[in-house]
């Protein structure tokens, strides 16, 4: 029997962090189907999936073409999109449950951790702005009817901002739920390269990319030399 949620993740060099949202995810067996859609790493993130998801997936790199290729795999009614670097609500499956009752498609709201003070802000923002405009990131973990998410051909296969594109789709298609629940996004990048900065990028990028900039572009600044 399928199962109601399919829970898709991507990954590229994520063992570690891979191996901690599997293990969290290992007591919803029976009524989640978990989907690693590998962007063939150079690490143990293959092996460390393979006994802990229903299906271990190889695509080439990129969040969009390994998302899709996880979404036309799976069998249930609703698909859950969940970056590797993510900790979920304990009673995920039921908030999604009961969002879906009167929803098509949405998203949690996302905590930060390791957390400062600026960055509790910066997920304040986050978390409003999208309530207020629809409009979700990959890092909240967008969730949306399979259904839908097939009339509308999944994510466009762009290198950045692919998930702000399927956002803008999926508000116009139906109906939008904001899971006050939030979940956990780890902070190393914003850590890595400085609050302040990362936000001057990615306003930076959001800015040029609905000035029509070429995603691939945005994604060769935002990643740098190597995608990771």
């Amino acid at each position: 029997m399928a199962k109601a949620l399919s829970l898709i993740i991507p990954t590229l060099n994520d063992a570690e962090a891979l191996g901690l949202l599997l293990a969290q995810l290992q007591i919803h067996r029976a009524e989640v189907e978990l989907i690693v859609v590998d962007g063939h790493s150079q690490d143990t993130s293959i092996a460390i999936a393979t006994p802990l998801a229903d299906h271990v997936l190889c695509s080439p790199a990129g969040r969009a073409r390994q998302m899709n290729a996880g979404a036309a795999h799976a069998q249930g009614e609703t698909l859950l999109f969940v970056h590797a670097d993510t900790q979920l609500p304990d009673n995920f499956p039921a908030l999604i449950s009961h969002a879906m009752q009167h929803a098509d498609w949405g998203r949690f709201d996302l905590r930060l951790q390791p957390s400062t003070a600026l960055l509790r802000c910066v997920a304040w923002f986050i978390n409003t702005r999208s309530r207020l405009t629809r409009i979700a990131t990959g890092d909240q973990g967008i969730f949306v009817r399979r259904r839908l998410w097939q009339q509308l051909g999944g994510y466009a296969d762009i290198a950045l901002m692919e998930d702000i594109e399927l956002s803008r789709r999926l508000k116009r298609a139906g109906q939008f739920a904001a899971i006050r629940t939030p979940l956990i996004t780890s902070s190393r990048r914003w850590l890595k390269h400085g609050t302040l900065r990362t936000i001057g990028l990615m306003w930076s990028l959001r800015w040029r990319y609905w000035r029509g900039a070429d995603p691939a572009d945005l994604a060769a600044r935002y990643y740098g030399p190597r995608q990771s």
